[in-house]
């Protein structure tokens, strides 16, 4: 039976059982379209990485023995089209049987679904073999339960796959070590010189430009960092364990205005293009901890574990609990539009300028920083979920909508009401200033309110209180806020909503 097998751009795992065995009879077929690069416009580099892992992968597929049929972007038999490509495909193989893995994303879940159902020859989906759960286990461990707590879950993970375990007690004698995690750095220990691979891009870039695809962001042709196959996903992940975990968790919501990525392991892209498996990565830290007690607190080892184990999965398990309606959920009513300054990196706020002008320049930002100064900014200003969402699903090398969306219109805006978090993660700049080095050389002041040189987050903080107070009512985890809302003169709130009113009509003179 002539088969024909689609891999999509996050679809890289060489792992897979797919490939236990060649099979001349066997077509992998693999794209590269204008389908995906233009749903939303995205960063340039996120574009360089996806199509070079695409190549990289079906390189070593055709090394292994199998049939691959890739369609470059510029190729002039390429249909830019999923439905058009397996058609064509199916009608020039003489194929027999259409197969592929469950793709990540409702969209093309829903696409390939109706392109199967509509097929002459039978069609037959698999699992993609990485995730720790399948699709409705969040869901099935939840059901009855009103919170979707994240740490039951990540607890429960734990338990089952025995990981970070002793016997039936965590390592370490407590389950989470988060308060552990939050310290400022200060450069008072050196960053390791980050990893880099060094690629000349030129042609692809010419590529990309030749086949008319819109991006943002910036790129440098001779100096391409991202690890684009197995082989320097593995490298990235030793020097993680080697370089980055001994610090990983004291500093992982640290900000420094000279630091990009601190003790960050940048391993996301490697990991949702399946180049890496969570499984492995996290055995590999966890052995690499044993081998290195001495040196590596548990702390570090648990904070990492969590944001894979637990989060990561618990991300997936809502985006596919609570799809298709979770990408129209607006539920604070944000209208707001995005400042022009987010492509450009434009502004006089020094937190805001360093994170998204590293946003574009790196296609990347750590997790405090699109939560706690991206995040807070654009929910503060209450800009509409829609435009914060295509943004960031467009600007990080790693953002694919099922972890990208639940992140920004869940945990980031509150969009969906409660459902990630149990409370809007807002802060005035006292937390940035807290956490990092960008209040003391920023134009505004953290420390005051009103006037020309207050920071913008101040007054947008309590604005945004009181204007959501009554929406926020009845939330115990606010109520600590909303009456220290409560005890602000009435006349000095006036000038405070006045001032975050200024800020908000005049976003780009900020």
């Amino acid at each position: 039976m002539r088969k024909l097998r689609l891999l999509l751009g996050d679809q890289l795992n060489l792992a897979h059982s797919w490939f236990e065995e060649t099979n001349e009879n066997t077509i992998y077929l693999m794209a590269e379209m204008r389908q995906e690069t233009d749903y939303v416009k995205h960063h340039i580099q996120k574009v360089v990485a996806f199509f070079l892992s695409m190549r990289h992968f079906a390189t070593d597929l055709k090394a292994k023995g199998h049939q691959v049929s890739y369609f470059q972007i510029t190729a002039e038999n390429n249909p830019q089209d999923l439905e058009k490509l397996i058609a064509i495909c199916i009608e020039k193989h003489q194929i027999e049987k259409f197969e592929y893995q469950l793709p990540d994303e409702y969209r093309l879940d829903l696409q390939l679904k109706t392109i199967a159902s509509q097929l002459k020859i039978p069609a037959e989906a698999s699992d993609t073999e990485h995730f720790y759960t399948t699709r409705n286990e969040l869901e099935n461990f939840f059901e009855g339960k009103k919170l979707l707590l994240m740490e039951n879950f990540y607890r429960n993970m734990r338990k089952k796959h025995h990981v970070l375990m002793d016997g039936s007690t965590p390592v370490g004698n407590q389950w989470n070590f988060d308060h552990d995690n939050r310290k400022k750095y200060k450069g008072e220990i050196p960053v390791p010189t980050e990893k880099n691979f060094h690629k000349n891009i030129t042609e692809i870039l010419h590529e990309i430009k030749l086949s008319g695809i819109q991006t943002f962001g910036n790129i440098k042709e001779n100096d391409f960092s991202w690890p684009t196959s197995r082989a320097e996903s593995l490298v990235v992940l030793d020097y993680f364990c080697t370089h980055l975990l001994q610090h990983f968790g004291d500093y992982e919501d640290a900000m420094h205005t000279d630091e990009k990525f601190l003790f960050h392991s940048r391993l996301s892209f490697a990991m949702n293009t399946k180049m890496l498996s969570p499984k492995e990565v996290i055995e590999t830290v966890i052995a690499h901890y044993h081998n290195n007690e001495a040196q590596i607190s548990i702390s570090q080892v648990e904070g990492f574990v969590r944001q894979i184990l637990g989060w990561r999965e618990y991300i997936r398990g809502i985006y596919w609990k609570e799809m298709p309606d979770y990408a129209q959920l607006n539920a604070l009513n944000n209208h707001n539009n995005l400042p022009d300054f987010f492509w450009t990196g434009k502004t006089k706020m020094n937190c805001m300028q360093h994170a998204i002008t590293q946003s574009l320049d790196e296609a990347y930002a750590h997790h405090i920083q699109r939560l706690m100064v991206i995040g807070n900014f654009t929910l503060l200003t209450q800009i509409h979920p829609d435009q914060v969402d295509a943004w960031y699903l467009g600007v990080y090398i790693d953002a694919i909508e099922w972890v990208e969306m639940p992140n920004t219109r869940g945990m980031s805006q509150y969009a969906d009401g409660g459902i990630i978090a149990t409370k809007p993660y807002v802060s005035s700049g006292s937390y940035i200033n807290k956490m990092s080095n960008n209040c003391s050389k920023c134009h505004y002041n953290v420390k005051e309110k009103l006037g020309e040189k207050a920071c913008p987050f101040n007054s947008l903080y309590w604005n945004f209180l009181d204007e959501k107070k009554d929406y926020f009512k009845g939330n115990q985890r606010m109520s600590m806020m909303l009456n220290l809302l409560q005890k602000i003169k009435p006349e000095d709130l006036f000038l405070i909503k006045t001032k975050a009113q200024e800020i908000i009509a005049n976003l780009d003179g900020y």
